[in-house]
């Protein structure tokens, strides 16, 4: 607890993600991203990143996203668009890299050593990603804070 009394935020353990059918998610998603599958049951499925993961839940009719999106964390994005498209992805134009998922689902793709965002080393490890850096400034941001 924190001297306000309130539990402090510490981090996102999942997302849940809203698709029209779990295989045809799952080779969607598998089409641009390298990821192994934490488990599975009944209407959903669960795509692992670690000490965290990607539920994807089977609706009927899922509501598409207008602005809500999230942000998802990749080792090297440089390869992302061309991978995106090719499985059928919306790309939204912008200064970002944003897709639309066939469910309407909006994701923002972002560079780990971009940002604050870390991992331990020891999950690193654990997902066989190694030391993958940060840039000057997220190290400025992270130093900014007490955390580097």
């Amino acid at each position: 607890m924190t001297r306000t009394g309130k539990p402090r935020l510490v981090g996102v353990n999942h997302i849940a993600l809203e698709v029209g059918d779990i295989d045809e998610a799952l080779a969607f998603y598998g089409a641009i991203f390298d990821f192994s599958l934490r488990g599975r049951g009944g209407s959903m499925a669960f795509i692992d990143m670690g000490d965290q993961f990607i539920a994807l839940i089977a609706k009927e009719n899922p509501v598409p996203d207008a602005e809500r999106h999230f942000g998802l964390v990749v080792d090297d994005r440089s390869n992302v668009i061309e991978h995106a498209r090719a499985a059928g992805a919306e790309m939204i134009e912008g200064a970002r890299m944003d897709f639309l998922d066939p469910w309407g689902n909006r994701i923002q793709v972002v560079d780990y050593p971009d940002i604050q965002f870390s991992k331990t080393p020891a999950v690193l490890g654990g997902m066989g990603l190694g030391d993958l850096g940060k840039t000057e400034t997220a190290k400025k941001e992270l130093s900014d804070k007490g955390m580097l």
